[in-house]
């Protein structure tokens, strides 16, 4: 495993990257009060915007839907990926370099290596653009041509064009600066004898980025006869690139695939093309190699997994359990071994996955030319779970009309049947089996016992398959996303006023009176979320803290992040739901002018009803007559200095 991100360049990107600007690549952001923004919510469908942005404070909040956090969690959350991964995409925006605490690196790139190596791509990527339509390249846009694609369909996809020679896009990077030590490195160059020469020369090429949208390398079709290389011609593996963990397409199609809960395998680069094309955006495929363990827990996130192992399988009633991914793959040995292979360690995943063969053999690509868009939909549209798929076709070329025939089909089940580890699920298809076969089901069950289940890796069945740390926000801990404890509720006018003071403490330290705030007695508060929030403040030094470090930074955006930074940080994960949902609670004032009025009023509105309530709850022991004597004179003396104080309120005070 690799070493930890250090916690102080953690706390760098957080401070370096704008929400705002991260936020906006996905969201449309209006202004909404001073210093507050909104939009409608990445996260669920909505028609009135209640996702809001705080730039000050560096936090989101939707009041839809619950989820919130940092900049870092909205990168994980909207580009399905881990918090380290959300870091490293986030360091690459603004240009911090990450180092690495102690502990193997792994094949992790060195420090500022990974920027420098995804520049070296987008420079490629935007020059192989521009060749695409260049006369030397008429015979790539030929090729897209015959295949039902447009000039359009190409810039949607970013295909490019490596032009013949041998040195075209090396002289570009030169001159943008890199080495031919990155230029090796990178996988676009190739080492010789007289130095470095361009990997990809009279290709059509695809770009093959991560989940972030990322390029880190290319997928190169050959054009023509005369090219002696291979048909298809891959970036070799890299410090960013390894084929195992990426998926063609998965940029653009993870939206869809999040929403769907489905994703959709084909085999080329082409075949997903004509899938978007035909409606199904939620379309990927492997770089050069078969779909493997890793390839299923990046598609997990996006689908997510359950614990019911019966989970992804069409009910009854029609509805299905969970996500499900539809196999686009022929119904050979081949194809069936590397799908269970990758499915073997995680039965959750298996029992997700479905399988859709199209009885002519024919691809995505030449299916869409040879019947339209339509087919496309109708080939995924009734797929069949992939433990049945395997399983007949460990049945198929058995002649199920004789004994040996039989028996030798049970032979070929059974380690199928003995791989599948949900009991419920097991049994189920051992009852199909027995139903296909003509036997008992106690007899295949007694096979499926005796069989040796299928591991990952092996080949010895040939007519069936086989079988992140770091830490959060402040430099320790990091915002938990979801539902507040005070979940979408409309608050009572009361709570309503100490939200918006606890809102004001955190989103605009600098516009709310110090001494006032930190007067205030914990206790006063009415819920107890909000009444830890205050005591969590408190420790945390209370705005003379805040004060304090405004007066050290000399820069009040520094020091309200750091603010807000050292507000998680002692908070230790118990509070993180509530503080998120304070940062970007909205004030309703539109200029600081009002907001400091807002705050005043505020605090001075909450002495007033805390006074209220003393004064109550006196007057009440006086009426009852719970107090006689000297007791009931004291308690008579508290309510005319309570008066007192509830007279003298006046947010011109402050």
């Amino acid at each position: 495993m690799a070493g930890l991100i250090r916690r102080e360049d953690i706390a760098a990107v957080r401070e370096a990257a704008r929400i705002e600007d991260i936020v906006s690549e996905h969201v449309t952001l209006r202004t909404a009060g001073v210093g507050s923004l909104k939009g409608l919510c990445p996260f669920h469908e909505e028609k009135t915007p209640s996702f809001h942005v705080r730039p000050g404070t560096n936090y989101w909040h939707c009041f839809g839907c619950g989820e919130g956090g940092d900049v870092i969690s909205f990168v994980e959350k909207i580009n399905h990926v881990t918090f380290v991964e959300a870091v490293e995409y986030l360091a690459e925006k603004t240009g911090v370099t990450l180092q690495y605490e102690d502990g193997p690196r792994g094949d992790r790139p060195a420090p500022g290596q990974r920027q420098r190596l995804i520049e070296a791509h987008r420079v490629a990527e935007e020059y192989f653009k521009e060749q695409l339509f260049s006369r030397e390249a008429v015979t790539a846009r030929r090729f897209l041509a015959e295949r039902g694609f447009t000039p359009e369909h190409a810039k949607h996809f970013g295909l490019g064009y490596a032009p013949q020679g041998w040195d075209n896009l090396t002289k570009v990077l030169r001159k943008h600066g890199f080495t031919e030590e990155e230029l090796a490195i990178s996988g676009l160059a190739s080492k010789g004898q007289r130095g470095v020469y361009d990997r990809f020369r009279g290709r059509l090429l695809w770009p093959i980025r991560d989940i972030t949208g990322a390029t880190v390398g290319f997928g190169a079709r050959r054009l023509s006869d005369d090219d002696n290389g291979p048909k298809y011609l891959n970036t070799p593996e890299t410090p960013i690139y390894k084929k195992s963990q990426v998926l063609y397409g998965l940029d653009l199609a993870k939206k869809e695939i999040s929403t769907t809960k489905e994703v959709i395998v084909v085999e080329g680069y082409t075949d997903v093309m004509a899938m978007h094309v035909a409606g199904k955006k939620n379309a990927v495929a492997t770089c050069g190699t078969a779909f493997g363990s890793e390839h299923a827990k990046l598609l997990s996130r996006l689908i997510g997994t359950s614990s019911d192992s019966a989970s992804g399988v069409v009910l009854a009633d029609g509805q299905t359990r969970g996500g499900r991914v539809i196999f686009t793959f022929d119904g050979d040995a081949a194809g069936q071994k590397a799908a269970l292979r990758a499915f073997n360690e995680d039965q959750r995943f298996a029992a997700q996955t479905y399988v859709a063969v199209e009885a002519s053999g024919m691809d995505p690509c030449d299916l869409r030319l040879a019947r339209g868009d339509e087919a496309l939909a109708n080939l995924v549209q009734n797929p069949q779970p992939l433990f049945a798929f395997v399983i007949r076709n460990a049945l198929n070329g058995q002649d199920l009309d004789t004994v040996e025939g039989r028996v030798r089909a049970l032979r070929q089940a059974a380690p199928v049947l003995a791989s599948i580890r949900d009991k419920a699920l097991a049994s189920g298809y051992e009852r199909e089996v027995a139903g296909w076969l003509g036997v008992e089901a106690a007899e295949v069950h007694r096979a499926a016992r005796n069989a040796k289940p299928i591991k990952p890796g092996e080949e010895n069945t040939p007519n069936y398959p086989e079988g992140n740390q770091a830490q959060a926000p402040g430099p320790n801990t990091r915002p938990n996303s979801g539902r507040s404890p005070q979940g979408n509720r409309r608050m009572d006018p009361v709570t309503a006023t100490q939200a918006q003071i606890l809102a004001g403490a955190i989103q605009v330290p600098g516009l709310v009176d110090a001494a006032a705030f930190d007067a205030l007695d914990p206790e006063n508060f009415s819920v107890p979320s909000l009444r830890a929030v205050k005591e969590l403040i408190t420790v945390a030094g209370g705005l003379a803290h805040f004060n304090q470090l405004a007066r050290q930074a000399n820069d009040p955006q520094l020091a309200l992040k750091r603010w807000g930074q050292e507000l998680f940080t002692a908070s230790a994960g118990t509070l993180d739901q509530v503080l998120t949902k304070l940062s970007v609670h909205p004030l309703p004032a539109s200029d600081e002018r009002q907001l400091k009025v807002l705050m005043a009023e505020s605090i001075v509105a909450m002495r007033r009803l805390t006074l209220n309530s003393q004064i109550a709850r006196l007057r009440g022991q006086l009426s009852r007559g719970e107090v006689t004597g000297e007791q009931a004179e004291a308690v008579f003396k508290e309510i005319v200095d309570l008066e007192n104080q509830r007279r003298a309120l006046s947010p011109s005070d402050y």
